[in-house]
């Protein structure tokens, strides 16, 4: 009797991910509403904002001060080992790894590429930008200041606006950018928050960054995020000749590789031959005149016979076993 094997939750759990869902049809692009053409003009003047108060030595400069000579790392000794770790979460490297391979599942078991060309387009944009901002105004961190009050603008530093902090923002806004659902959208929008500004805070209790530096690293972030709409478009183009290429690919290789063998053999039509053919073939087929049945004689009466002829030297006298041999003349003497 068979009985069935009982699924434990393991086995459930590998069934559900071995039937691969069909590519949705439902996925919400985010597009460049009005509302979101308002976000970005005011994110970019609070960014630019930043910026002038920072290139005139204003009352955030100071307060940049006040903030270094307070040194929350001695303050607050207790979590250092805490914020250390936590800090992890702004860092380009861990953070895209982790992200990228919860997107690469996604696009696998959706059929899409969307969620990492929207990973790389982000990190693009990211790099391009803060990274030309970081080189242009060239600011040094508290670690390195020359001068009581100054703005440490154009000195070859790299800390203006915060890596970290942007990278923050935008590693984990782009999972509630891709959500697929208002309510996942919300809450994913809300743990990224809290997730870059603690990465921003943590850079300023380090004493690595100002707190302008992390300001205008929110600002820069939040503005890809924005953007993103915008290269949709460009994003759906470059998903499309991806897979073009693939089935271009596939076609080529199919067309190149030897054709399978079949497991039964097609059957061979057999053509009707003129009755004069028929005798001949069957002539052809005959069995030679050595191997053609005979009737059947004793083993000692048989004479050996091979495809060349008897090996026996013809005997005119011998006589047949049982038979009575024939007299022999007298001869006189």
């Amino acid at each position: 009797m068979r009985t069935e094997r009982t699924l434990t939750r393991l086995d459930r759990v590998f069934t559900r991910l071995d039937r691969e869902p069909e590519r949705p049809a439902h996925i919400d692009v985010p597009k460049m509403s009005r509302h979101r053409v308002a976000l970005f003009a005011g994110t970019l003047a609070f960014y630019l904002a930043i910026v002038w108060l920072v290139v005139i030595t204003s009352w955030l400069v100071r307060l940049d001060w006040q903030v270094m000579f307070f040194r929350p790392y001695q303050q607050w000794a207790g979590i250092h080992w805490f914020v250390d770790y936590y800090v992890v979460l702004g860092q380009r490297g861990p953070t895209a790894v982790m992200v990228a391979a919860w997107l690469g599942w996604r696009s696998w078991r959706q059929h899409t590429l969307r969620p990492l060309l929207t990973l790389g387009t982000s990190l693009l944009l990211l790099n391009i930008t803060v990274g030309a901002a970081k080189i242009g105004m060239g600011r040094l961190g508290p670690h390195y200041a020359t001068a009581i009050g100054s703005n440490e603008m154009g000195l070859g530093g790299d800390i203006f606006p915060s890596g970290h902090t942007a990278n923050a923002v935008v590693t984990w806004g782009i999972l509630a950018y891709l959500a697929s659902t208002p309510a996942a959208r919300r809450w994913l929008s809300a743990l990224s928050a809290v997730v870059s500004l603690g990465v921003g805070m943590a850079t300023v209790y380090l004493g690595t960054h100002w707190l302008s530096d992390v300001l205008l690293g929110w600002a820069a972030g939040l503005l890809i995020l924005l953007a993103l709409p915008w290269f949709e478009p460009l994003m759906a183009r470059a998903e499309a000749g991806i897979f073009d290429l693939r089935d271009r690919w596939r076609a080529r290789r199919g067309s190149t590789a030897p054709a399978p063998l079949s497991p039964v053999e097609a059957p061979v039509l057999l053509k009707p031959c003129p009755a004069g053919q028929n005798e001949t073939a069957a002539r052809s087929v005959r069995a030679p005149v050595y191997l053609t049945p005979g009737p059947h004689t004793a083993r000692s009466e048989r004479t050996p016979v091979t495809p060349v002829g008897s090996r026996r030297p013809p005997q005119s006298d011998r006589v047949t076993r049982g038979t009575a041999s024939p007299t022999r003349p007298l001869t006189g003497g």
